[in-house]
């Protein structure tokens, strides 16, 4: 068929824009102008990376090039950016736009939100502040409920709540964390620091001198993928040698667990198990037979210890419960022979011993006990400050272990007022309440408003607050026992929520705003949380989707509505990159001399990064045992503390002087409650997740879940016995909720003991109290007591379960998909 050239072109116009593609027929000028694909460099808490930007969307991430062993977490960045769950637009509560603090409380959490504009929005919130100042006071408002954060020192985005909120007036903080609460709190009674933060041992001198390494609950291969700051997974190298070592039996490794985990099988080490919470009895055991034995190093305990003679009575059974901690006392409780557990003791008293110990072991009830008696063990063994021997609380944490470089890295937006700057509202009366909350008791403090419990020498008492303002957390991804909270939100006027995916703490709020992801703003952050490898600059990938801002433009913003120039007090007259340019600026010069860093902040952002020399080795408490009175520890005597005087005269009935072992009220494998339900359930970190980062990254999750559920890991024969074969939905429940989940049969679990990663997201299939979990977040389920009067911590891994096979039609997920958005009468 023959046509004139005019309709050839004609139609060729036509075709080309049908299919929105590059043509020939696009003139040579315009086709100079399309955009051409650009790397940038950018980082997160589980590595940095360069990604491919086309058309202003990011198409390819890869790892960054000096990250050896990166993480598959990176393959989500995208998901966080373009998924369902993000959060749009600024969004209020049908119910609460209606009747503001006199809305149905009971119909929070129905997921059922209004738009509107970004001015309704602040000026609400604004309003929200001012009522809860004038109405009751301080006591009022909550605002400590910062978690993890997002990437990067500019943006963090609780410096930038507490401060902002701290201008307008004083409030209700907290204090603990929920990943440690315990261990930091008992630690610097016994060892003078946290030391769940502290920089360890390095692994150089752990390969060289080290004949018996225990991991005791800990596991670094899983853990070690994400970091504080960003991560560079060094560590990662250490543990391939060691690998290499466990093979050429050069070096004695033994996982004390009651799961075989990621690390053991990575290691190919040997496992000891051990029933599940019964830790102490096993430790007492071996300190029982190291004194019986005389095995112990009696010197050492002589110059460097206090109280071991006042801790000897109990392991004797001279003291009041008249019991002697023997191994054939401790065989049955522990799951351990009593001839195993004196193998164990003397191989530790053998050769040099490192002992490594995770936090799960201290998120349980009487959590501070077994951190103790490790400190304990360690010091009759006599080998604290020693090259490969004594104990570790965090090598499994942020590359902890890995040589510190020694350099200045970049430092943060205050989150503190200048001594110059007035609040708002300066009333300090916070009525006879407490101006802080332990982190995991901020639900009792709503449902039991006015009463005094104990706390770390002092009492609290909790304050009712009305208001809560949460940013950069997922608080229902990390409170125990959700239904009990939902009780306790019901007590509450206002909740206000920042973030960028839809959350349940979202769900669960009345006004929600939308931050930014770390990927749609500029910062820079440290490389390697304690390695301080370098400074990496985080570049904007994207723009802003939807009407999303950062936390600094929100809340300089909010702090605009406090009066003339309280927008330029907040920022200090710096825009995002003039603080970006200030804080490369000032770690420059603290560097000077020392690190060679460029001379400008242009050149270091135009090439991304500035990495600085390794470090060199280090032996974590060898200054306090060369000198132990020129480098005393932070305890009250200076000393190890085996028995604290302190902690003693505290009079506390579930945390006394000296490491003791205290029942559970749930404890499986014949304890309280095991009868009723027979599993015991662990919450562990997640294995492709950071705590409930990632978890809404569809294309991640779909890597490991089961049917669109968070997998529910148990023992083969267990499941065999209920009907549940691998693949299956499965109801686990207790009496504090109900979740649906995905069976997975694994060996690695042995019988009685399930697994659930926490950081699922929670999924209700309405907002009603004991409503099924349509996905699986574990704190369905968890305990929520604190683990003693001492921390008042989380104790998530105290927690029984039962299981069955899930019959009939089962509801779909509902927890990934956003808000139900309602028209505006």
């Amino acid at each position: 068929m023959q046509q004139s050239r005019r309709q050839f072109l004609k139609n060729m116009s036509i075709m080309a824009s049908s299919f929105a593609m590059p043509s020939f027929l696009i003139p040579r000028e315009a086709n100079a102008q399309l955009p051409t694909p650009e790397w940038k460099v950018t980082g997160c808490q589980w590595g940095a990376v360069r990604a491919k930007v086309e058309n202003g969307r990011v198409t390819e991430i890869k790892p960054f090039e000096f990250d050896k062993h990166p993480t598959e977490m990176i393959n989500g960045i995208k998901g966080i950016l373009y998924g369902e769950a993000r959060v749009r637009y600024p969004m209020v509560r049908v119910d609460w736009l209606k009747n503001r603090q006199n809305s149905d409380r009971s119909r929070r959490g129905d997921n059922r939100f209004v738009r509107v504009s970004w001015k309704e929005a602040l000026d609400i919130f604004y309003e929200e502040l001012e009522r809860m100042q004038k109405d009751y006071g301080p006591w009022a408002l909550h605002t400590g409920n910062v978690g993890w954060r997002s990437s990067g020192q500019f943006h963090s985005c609780g410096n930038h709540m507490i401060r902002a909120i701290a201008m307008h007036g004083a409030s209700v903080g907290t204090v603990g964390d929920y990943s440690t609460g315990a261990g930091q709190t008992i630690m610097p009674y016994v060892l003078g620091n946290t030391e769940v933060y502290s920089q360890g041992t390095s692994w150089e001198i752990i390969l060289k001198e080290t004949e018996n390494l225990i991991f005791w609950a800990s596991d670094p291969v899983k853990n070690l993928q994400v970091g504080w700051n960003c991560e560079t997974h060094e560590a990662y190298a250490y543990l391939e040698q060691l690998k290499q070592k466990v093979a050429e039996k050069k070096i004695n490794v033994i996982s004390v667990d009651p799961v075989k985990s990621k690390t053991q099988n990575f290691l190919g080490c040997e496992q000891l198990y051990v029933n599940p919470q019964a830790d102490m009895p096993f430790m007492l055991a071996i300190a029982h037979t190291l004194y019986k034995e005389n095995l112990y190093d009696k010197d050492f305990l002589d110059v460097y210890t206090l109280g071991f003679e006042k801790f000897v009575p109990y392991l004797l059974g001279e003291t009041e419960d008249k019991i002697e901690k023997t191994p054939e006392w401790a065989a049955p409780i522990c799951g351990i022979s009593a001839e195993k557990i004196r193998e164990f003791a003397r191989m530790l008293a053998g050769k040099r011993t490192q002992l490594i110990f995770g936090w799960a072991i201290q998120r349980q009830q009487h959590g501070e006990q077994p951190y103790w008696m490790g400190a304990v063990l360690a010091a009759m063994l006599g080998q604290i400050g020693l090259p490969g021997g004594g104990i570790s609380y965090a090598h499994h944490y942020s590359s902890i272990g890995v040589p510190t470089s020694g350099a200045a890295t970049p430092g943060s937006f205050p989150s503190n007022l200048g001594e110059e700057q007035t609040p708002k509202y300066t009333n300090k009366d916070y009525k006879g309440y407490s101006d802080v909350i332990p982190v995991a008791r901020v639900t009792d403090s709503l449902l039991q408003p006015g009463e005094s419990i104990d706390y770390n020498g002092r009492k609290i008492v909790y304050a009712p607050y009305k208001m809560a303002i949460f940013t950069g957390c997922n608080q229902w991804g990390r409170q125990s026992d959700l239904n009990k909270m939902k009780k306790a939100f019901q007590q509450l006027e206002t909740v206000v929520t920042l973030n960028y995916s839809w959350t349940a703490t979202c769900r669960f709020a009345d006004i929600v705003l939308p931050a930014c992801t770390p990927f749609e703003r500029n910062d820079i952050d440290t490389y390697g949380s304690y390695s301080n490898r370098g400074v990496l600059a985080m570049h904007k990938l994207v723009e802003p989707m939807y009407e999303s801002r950062s936390d600094f433009e929100i809340f300089k913003d909010l702090c605009s509505r406090y009066g003339e120039g309280k927008a330029e007090e907040y920022s200090l007259n710096l825009d995002e990159m003039g603080w970006l340019n200030r804080l490369y600026t000032e770690c420059r010069r603290a560097n000077r001399g020392r690190f060679e860093m460029p001379r400008q902040f242009d050149e270091f952002w135009k090439t991304g990064y500035v990495l600085f020399p390794e470090g060199k080795p280090w032996v974590r408490h060898a200054d306090f045992r060369e000198d132990p009175e020129l480098h005393a520890l932070g305890t009250p005597s200076g000393f190890i503390e085996i028995y604290s005087t302190k902690i003693a005269n505290y009079g506390y009935d579930n945390c006394k002087g000296h490491p003791m072992w205290f029942e559970k009220d749930e404890r499986s494998h014949g304890g309280p409650k095991s009868e009723q339900f027979p599993f015991w359930m662990q919450s562990v970190h997640p294995d492709k997740r950071l705590h409930s980062q990632l978890c809404e990254a569809k294309n991640l999750r779909e890597t490991y879940s089961v049917q669109g559920r968070e997998p529910f890991y148990m023992n083969p024969q267990d499941a065999e016995k209920l009907g549940i074969k691998d693949g299956d939905l499965v109801r686990v429940f207790n009496d504090r909720g109900q979740v649906l989940v995905g069976a997975v049969l694994s060996d690695d679990f042995p019988s009685g003991v399930v697994r659930l990663q926490e950081g699922a997201w929670y999924s209700p299939v309405d907002e009603s109290i004991g409503a099924l979990d349509t996905y699986g977040c574990p704190n369905t389920l968890t305990l929520d007591i604190g683990a003693s009067k001492l921390s008042q911590a989380t104790c998530v891994s105290t927690c029984l379960v039962n299981v069955e096979k899930w019959q009939g039609d089962a509801p779909a997920p509902n927890g990934f998909s956003g808000p139900v958005e309602v028209a505006r009468q």
